[in-house]
């Protein structure tokens, strides 16, 4: 064996594996965080906060007692208050009784010991720390991309074979096929648009440049230019690459996305052979279209043929700084959006609309980690607040052992005036903790077979 022709594939695997460490480590920072702070401020008091587990690599005792650490194992972390037994913040009955003994005011200081209302916002904070960082981010690149300019202006170009461009950069856009064109970013009122455009290479660009109104030709909107690449997707296998464009499928001369897109979904998996134009070199591909269940925008899962890539335009829009507010607002929608989709797909799933295999475990995060992060640090930081929102939710879960079940076991508490047991308490840990396992167990076969 050709030990040299290794060092690429472990190189692509150790690039995951960072990917998928700096993703882990700081989602879980930012839940962990939102638990030991929400508890101080509360007066619980924390002894240790780890991220990972096992053997500590690095640790450092502040100020007020409490041990930050590094592990070994970067699959998580944890904040143990005083009085907790665990990681999973179970009661550690003897150090609780002792504790009650020497120093009944220390005994405010412990999570079993506290008020519930502190227990209570101690606890959520972690997913709501997440819920809030995705919201940042969210907002945060909303903002940084900026808007499109009115009227719609041309910004950078993109390289495309065999066709004359004769827009240039800082053409203001007012009409095409003497269409108006709308406002860019209503992508209800753009769809219309696109859809009354002839159909054809190329088309009359209606523009304004130094001041004038003129007509130049130049092609089609949306050729088959791939702007990004999915993970984990058959595109993704046979490692197209954005800014690939498209060219021919089965030896047919395509020139827009819609064509492409109809030569896929019509292919029921069928083997499709692509002609692929890659910074002036041509290129051949083969790759079988995948069965994709995707929400739909009135409820519900459709299910298509993908080979996971997302169309680009023949050039990018100028921008021009977002809002603070529109940016916020953005936050919110688009981690709204994604609790929803979760949902609703767990629920279709369960009643089996669609496949469990739309569940990844952690071999498929790693992966999607990797291929992310080698498209760019935004789509990566993206993807991170994604993760973020979807750890927050599963946290929220009435499952012992998780955030939610402690919450559950709260509200009966509120409820009847009294806690749960300490055996009921740690017979239905037990079976959290066996729930959290099989679950994983069936992510991880996901990941190999599906």
């Amino acid at each position: 064996m050709d030990i040299l022709s290794l060092i690429p594939q472990f190189g692509n695997l150790l690039y995951t594996i960072v990917a998928f460490v700096i993703a882990l480590s700081v989602i879980v920072a930012v839940h962990e965080y939102g638990h030991y702070i929400v508890g101080r401020w509360s007066g619980i008091h924390a002894e240790v906060f780890s991220i990972g587990f096992g053997p500590v690599l690095w640790s450092r005792l502040d100020k007020r007692g409490t041990r930050w650490q590094v592990a070994l194992l970067p699959f998580g972390g944890y904040v143990k208050f005083l009085g907790d037994a665990n990681a999973a913040s179970g009661k550690d009955t003897d150090a609780i009784n002792e504790i009650a003994e020497q120093s009944p005011e220390e005994l405010r200081r412990t999570m079993h010991g506290a008020p519930l209302w502190a227990r209570t916002a101690t606890v959520a904070a972690g997913p709501i720390f997440n819920f809030a960082m995705s919201i940042l981010v969210f907002g945060f690149v909303y903002w940084s991309q900026g808007v499109s300019r009115e009227p719609l202006t041309v910004g950078s170009l993109q390289p495309l074979p065999g066709v004359e461009q004769g827009l240039l950069e800082g053409d203001e856009i007012v009409a095409i096929a003497g269409v108006p064109t709308p406002d860019f970013d209503n992508a209800g009122s753009w769809s219309d648009f696109v859809d009354a455009l002839p159909v054809q290479p190329e088309l009359d660009y209606t523009v304004i440049r130094d001041g004038e109104t003129i007509d130049v030709s130049a092609p089609w909107l949306f050729p088959a230019l791939i702007q990004q690449v999915t993970p984990r997707s058959a595109a993704m296998d046979i490692q197209l690459q954005q800014g690939d464009v498209i060219t021919a499928v089965d030896g047919d001369p395509i020139f827009n996305f819609e064509q492409l897109k109809e030569r896929v979904e019509s292919s029921d998996g069928r083997v499709l052979l692509l002609d692929v134009w890659r910074n002036g070199t041509e290129l051949e591909f083969a790759l079988a279209p995948r069965r994709t269940d995707e929400p739909k925008a009135d409820g519900g899962f459709v299910t298509h043929w993908r080979i996971g890539i997302v169309r680009g335009m023949m050039f990018e829009p100028q921008t021009v700084p977002a809002g603070i507010w529109d940016s916020v607002k953005t936050g919110f929608a688009q981690t709204g959006r994604i609790i929803e989709g979760s949902l609703s797909g767990m629920w279709h799933m369960i009643t089996g609309a669609i496949s469990t295999c739309n569940i990844s475990g952690p071999i498929g995060i790693a992966e999607t980690s990797g291929a992310m992060a080698s498209q760019g640090a935004q789509n990566f930081i993206f993807f991170i607040a994604v993760l973020s929102t979807a750890v927050g939710l599963l946290n929220l879960f009435p499952i012992p052992a998780l955030d939610g079940g402690h919450l559950l076991f709260y509200a009966y508490e509120a409820v009847s005036g009294k806690p749960p047991s300490d055996n009921a308490l740690r017979i239905l840990m037990g079976i959290g903790i066996t729930l959290i396992l099989s679950l994983m167990i069936f992510s991880v076969s996901n990941d190999l077979f599906c």
